[in-house]
This record gives structure tokens, sequence and C-alpha cells, in this order.
């Protein structure tokens, strides 16, 4: 079965690389094939920066992902966005391997008429 793929990103950048793109891609085939599904892409930083700023740069990577998705065809409807700045680390080590793992989006999962908070109407 084939899931949502997480996106990285580079340091201090809400750019899409080519390998993001191509993941989103395959998350946006998903969902084209899964009309019933709703998804909250979550923005994430690292640790270095203020908690602000990192939160703004988590919103800009999950805004990033959003136009990404709705220019593949994706409803805005079905796609809402957070940012956990720096909040939520997948690593918590202080060096440049766990600091790449933490500069992501992902991606919760909801069904049917489930809302999402901050969903695009």
């Amino acid at each position: 079965v084939k899931n949502f793929q997480r996106v990285y990103f580079n340091f201090d950048s809400a750019s899409l690389s080519s390998e993001a793109r191509n993941a989103l891609s395959e998350n946006a085939a998903l969902l084209q094939q899964h009309t019933d599904v709703k998804i909250e892409v979550q923005g994430h930083a690292d640790e270095r920066g203020t908690t602000e700023y990192n939160l703004a740069l988590g919103q800009k990577r999950a805004d990033a992902v959003r136009r990404y998705l709705s220019a593949q065809g994706v409803a805005a409807s079905r796609v809402s966005v957070i940012s956990y700045g720096e909040e939520r680390p997948l690593e918590g080590m202080s060096s440049e391997t766990a600091w790449s793992k933490n500069r992501r989006a992902e991606f919760r999962i909801a069904w049917g008429d489930a809302p999402l908070a901050g969903t695009v109407n």
C-alpha cells in the first residue's frame, strides 16, 4: 500500500527540490485516486533560529506544498496547513544529519467528511 511521502527542504528554504516535487507528484496521484481523502500538511523546521522564525518557515514550507498539490489538480478544500516549527523534531540531536531530517513537511490523513482545522475553501 502506498502512503504519503515526507518532503524535505534545504536549510533556511521553502523551495521545493526536484526530489520534493517528485514525491509530491506521487502524493498528488494518491489524492486523485482517493477522492474521499483530505490531508493536513504539517510544516517543520530544525532547531536553529528563533521559535517565531521557525514557525514562519514551517508555514512557508506547508504553503509551498499546498500550492504544488493545487497545481497538480488537488482541490484546495482537501488540503489544510499547519506549522509546528521546531516543536516536533524527528531527530532530537544537534547535527546536520538530524537537522536535515527535521526540515520537512509531513501529511496527516482524514477520510470522508472528517473536518481538518484550517481547511481552505
